[in-house]
């Protein structure tokens, strides 16, 4: 189960920096949302996925006797959520509002800041 969900978020990182170095916004930012659940699954999948027992111990006791599930790293995962839709959230509108005012989504037309009078820096290596 590990094995293949360490497979999955290496698939999901791969695909995330691709789009993330694309000229297109929109690619960014699906790129940064999928970079986004690829940490949460990195986190998941070091937390050890178990289903034997869930993380409640019994009134009797002050330690578990028996092996447990460890919350802490779906807690991390279930606050990672909320905060990555947010980042993505506040992304999409930015995106979109400087669609609104330049008319285009290609980051190398998006070069306001820089004269026009002058070369352009270098674009590639």
């Amino acid at each position: 189960m590990e094995t293949a969900l360490s497979a999955t978020v290496g698939i999901f990182f791969a695909v995330a920096i691709y789009l993330m170095l694309s000229k297109h916004i929109i690619r960014i930012l699906l790129g940064v949302a999928i970079f986004g659940n690829a940490v949460n699954l990195t986190i998941f999948t070091a937390g050890r996925v178990m289903r034997e027992v869930p993380p409640i111990i019994p009134e009797a006791l002050i330690a578990p006797d028996a092996a447990t599930a460890n919350p802490l790293p779906q807690a991390l995962i279930l606050t990672a959520i909320v905060i990555s839709f947010s980042f993505f959230a506040f992304l999409l509108v930015l995106a979109f509002r400087a669609y609104q005012e330049l008319g285009s989504d290609d980051t190398d037309t998006m070069r306001v800041a820089e004269p026009e009078s002058e070369d352009l820096p270098p674009l590639g290596y």
